[in-house]
C-alpha cells in the first residue's frame, strides 16, 4: 500500500520538526505531507529551512479544510490510503503499518487508532463527552466506536475520494457516523496516544462542551438531512 500521512499544522513551531523527524525515522515507506495552515509563527520558515514536504495554505482555514487540502492531494497522487497524524506529537507513528495491515486484512475502509482499546482515552468532561458520542453512534448506526475522537485514523481510496470531494465531510465523529450509515466498514486498532508535546491546544473546557454538544446533535438530527 502506498500512504501518505497528512500533517495539519498551524503555529506548532515548538513541535512539528519533531513529529516530521519521528515519522520518517520510523516508517520510511511511508510519505508525508505537511499542510501548513496559515501559521502566524516559525512554522513555515521551519517547513523551507527543512525542506520538508508541505504545502501553504494562504490563511488560516481551519483544522477541517487542511486535512481536504491533503485528501485532495492523497487522491491526485493516487495513494491507496491517507492517515491524519496531529503535528502536536500526541500520535504515535510506529502504529502506522499496524493500522495499514488491518485495513488490507479486514477490508475495512476507516481505520481508528483507539486509546480506549489500549487502555487510556480521553478523561474529564472529554471523555464523558466521548462515551455520549459513542453511544450516540451505536444508537443510530448500530456499530461501536470506542474511541470516536480519536484524530489518528486512516482512510483507503474511496474513503479519501469522498473527503476530498464532500463539502460538508469533516475529520469528525459525525462524519464516522455518516459514513457508517452509507456502509463503510470502521475498524478500531489498540493505540496509545502521549500528551502534547508542545505548544497549547485550542481546546479548554468549554470549547470542549461546546464541540461535544455540536457533535452530538449532528449525529442525532443534521446528518439525516445530508
Amino acid at each position: 500500500m502506498r500512504v501518505l500521512a497528512i500533517v495539519p499544522a498551524y503555529n506548532e513551531e515548538e513541535c512539528l520538526a519533531n513529529t516530521v523527524q519521528e515519522l520518517t525515522q520510523t516508517c520510511p515507506d511511508v510519505d508525508y505531507l505537511v499542510v501548513n495552515d496559515g501559521s502566524s509563527d516559525a512554522t513555515p520558515r521551519i517547513c523551507d529551512e527543512l525542506a520538508l514536504s508541505h504545502i501553504d495554505l494562504p490563511v488560516n482555514c481551519g483544522l477541517t479544510s487542511a486535512v481536504k487540502a491533503g485528501m485532495k492531494y492523497a487522491m491526485r497522487h493516487n495513494y491507496d490510503a491517507a492517515v491524519q497524524i496531529d503535528s502536536d506529537g500526541q500520535h504515535i507513528p510506529s502504529y502506522i503499518p499496524t493500522m495499514a495491515k488491518t485495513m488490507q486484512n479486514e477490508g475495512a475502509d476507516i481505520v481508528i487508532a483507539s486509546r480506549n482499546l489500549a487502555g487510556g482515552g480521553a478523561v474529564g468532561a472529554r471523555g464523558a463527552g466521548a462515551k455520549l458520542i459513542t453511544a450516540i453512534i451505536r444508537q443510530t448506526t448500530g456499530a461501536t466506536i470506542t474511541d470516536p475522537t480519536s484524530g489518528m485514523r486512516m482512510y483507503n481510496r474511496a474513503m479519501i475520494e469522498k473527503l476530498a470531494r464532500g463539502f460538508d465531510l469533516a475529520p469528525e465523529p459525525d462524519t464516522l457516523a455518516l459514513l457508517i450509515r452509507r456502509g463503510a466498514k470502521v475498524v478500531e486498532v489498540p493505540a496509545e496516544m502521549r500528551e502534547r508535546q508542545g505548544g497549547t491546544s485550542y481546546l479548554h473546557f468549554m470549547s470542549s462542551i461546546s464541540y461535544m454538544a455540536r457533535t452530538c446533535l449532528s449525529i442525532l438530527l443534521f446528518q439525516w438531512f445530508r
